[in-house]
C-alpha cells in the first residue's frame, strides 16, 4: 500500500494557505449601502409596484410575517429584495449621486 502521508501533508498545507487567504464571508443578501440610505430616507418619494405573483408562493403572508419579526416596512422589504436580486443579475440602478 502506498504511503499517503506526503499527500496528506500537502493537502493540509494547501488548506492552511487557503484558510489564511479567505476573508470574512459577506452576506449575499445584505442591502447595498446606497439602497439602504434611499430606503431609510424620510423624504424618499415612493411609487406603487403592482405585479401579479403566484398565490401558492404566499409572498404577502411571508412579507407580513417578516415585517412582524423585523419591523421593516412591507414596501422596504420588497424594495430591498428586488434591488438585491437585480444587482446580482447585473442590473444596478442608474444613480447619478448617492441619495442621502
Amino acid at each position: 500500500m502506498p504511503d499517503l502521508s506526503h499527500h496528506a501533508r500537502q493537502l493540509r498545507e494547501l488548506a492552511d494557505v487557503l484558510e489564511t487567504q479567505s476573508g470574512p464571508v459577506e452576506d449575499p443578501f445584505a442591502p447595498h449601502p446606497h439602497t439602504q440610505r434611499i430606503v431609510s430616507g424620510r423624504h424618499t418619494s415612493r411609487g406603487q409596484l403592482n405585479y401579479a405573483v403566484p398565490e401558492a408562493l404566499q409572498l404577502q403572508r411571508r412579507i407580513r410575517r417578516y415585517n412582524a419579526d423585523t419591523d421593516i416596512p412591507h414596501g422596504d422589504i420588497v424594495a430591498l429584495a428586488l434591488d438585491i436580486f437585480l444587482r446580482a443579475k447585473g442590473y444596478p440602478p442608474n444613480l447619478k449621486t448617492p441619495q442621502a
